[in-house]
């Protein structure tokens, strides 16, 4: 129910904003808003993480299953004009997800569900690519590297599965990918975006015993992210 409501708050923003903004002869607004070198804004939004794994071999049973929950996301913008149509982003922010994970082949329900809280601070480099203004609306594409800082990595820890302590490493590094749309408002521009994350690196910190039901298998674990944000300039 909860994740139904923030997507039904979502789309409801962005439907009246297009419903306001998709006008055959609007009144231009902002029509200096894209002249400056230098823009700043901030977003906010939320998220949905997943793992992606490979293992070692194909025994059965042995795929690790991932309950994903919504988290949240904010942060600042600060956007170097190129030319018309291209402008270079920075986008740090912070981001709050919960994974829960199920190992199907432990029956204890202690060993068998793992908690993965992860507070990331990110740093992303992008490129936006814009159409050309049309009224008082603009589609884009975006797209670039980012790291991430995992506050809750847990990778300095002693414990590991046998305790009860699942851990990722501290530092991640993804390419990003997305698209949305400018409205340029009475008196800020509101772009809602929808892009997709993919890590590039294992993020998975191995339990001391190399049999270890949690993480014997496991080739590697990589982050899959959706985000859709709202942004303001």
């Amino acid at each position: 129910m909860k994740k139904n409501l923030i997507l039904i708050i979502g789309f409801m923003l962005m439907g009246n904003t297009m419903s306001a903004q998709f006008n055959e002869s609007p009144v231009l607004n902002l029509e200096n808003e894209d002249k400056p070198l230098l823009n700043w804004g901030y977003f906010l939004g939320f998220n949905q993480y997943d793992f992606k794994f490979k293992y070692h071999d194909n025994v059965d049973n042995t795929d690790i299953l991932v309950d994903k929950t919504f988290g949240f996301n904010v942060g600042l913008i600060s956007e170097l004009r190129i030319n018309n149509h291209l402008d270079l982003r920075f986008e740090p922010g912070l981001h709050y997800n919960q994974r829960n994970m199920g190992f199907p082949g432990l029956n204890n329900e202690r060993d068998a569900m793992r908690e993965v809280k992860s507070t990331y601070i990110n740093f992303p480099l992008l490129l936006k690519v814009s159409a050309k203004r049309l009224g008082n609306w603009k589609p884009f594409i975006i797209g670039g590297a980012s790291t991430s800082l995992n506050l809750g990595s847990n990778e300095q820890s002693l414990d590991d599965n046998s305790s009860g302590k699942f851990r990722m490493k501290k530092n991640t590094y993804y390419y990003e990918m997305g698209f949305g749309i400018d409205f340029y408002l009475e008196y800020f521009k509101f772009s809602p975006s929808i892009r997709g994350v993919f890590a590039i690196n294992d993020e998975l910190v191995r339990d001391k015993d190399p049999n270890s039901p949690w993480t014997g298998n496991i080739d590697a674990m990589m982050t899959r992210g959706l985000f859709v944000n709202f942004t303001f300039e």
